[in-house]
């Protein structure tokens, strides 16, 4: 790692630029940055109202991560992606489900039938994924590398305290 030319691009950077970098340096939670174009958008990782994972009835479905593709070219398959959260529980899409560039697609909880037109795919589990009051989201690709990972902490990151993240844009 050469530090020099980034410090050195860096100090040429204007007032107003040096604003912006440290603006959007302040990311509204931990986040590890990979070369992947399929990127977390966001969670939902409490679901409105008293959390109740019986299957009928219950509340699951309204806990979800969103999944973006942010290539401009790119199509992604689905299919073989992991998705974790600290603990180790996990959901791996078994099924082709196509991202084009800019498309995203809601993993929610509960059962229900997945709908490319509706953008959504069903865990098939009525257990919640992510905790309440922190966790951590892991995307793997089917190779096994990383494709994304965001660490969020109620009291840190849910400022409006909706139970809903954003992470990329």
């Amino acid at each position: 790692m050469n530090i020099r030319p980034a410090l050195a691009t860096a100090s040429a950077l204007s007032v107003s630029a040096l604003t912006a970098v440290t603006l959007l340096g302040a990311a509204p939670a931990y986040a590890t940055e990979y070369s992947s174009a399929l990127k977390i958008r966001g969670v939902q990782y409490d679901a409105p109202g008293r959390d109740d994972n019986r299957c009928s009835g219950g509340n699951t479905a309204q806990e979800y991560v969103t999944l973006k593709n942010y290539s401009k070219t790119a199509t992604i398959n689905l299919k073989g992606y992991v998705i974790k959260d600290a603990t180790g529980n996990k959901f791996t899409f078994t099924k082709s489900h196509t991202l084009e560039p800019g498309d995203y697609v809601r993993l929610r909880g509960g059962h229900g039938t997945d709908s490319d037109a509706k953008n959504v795919v069903y865990r098939n589990n009525c257990n919640f994924l992510w905790n309440n009051t922190g966790d951590t989201i892991y995307v793997y690709k089917p190779s096994g590398a990383h494709s994304d990972t965001h660490k969020y902490t109620k009291s840190a990151n849910d400022r409006d305290g909706n139970g809903y993240i954003g992470f990329h844009g």
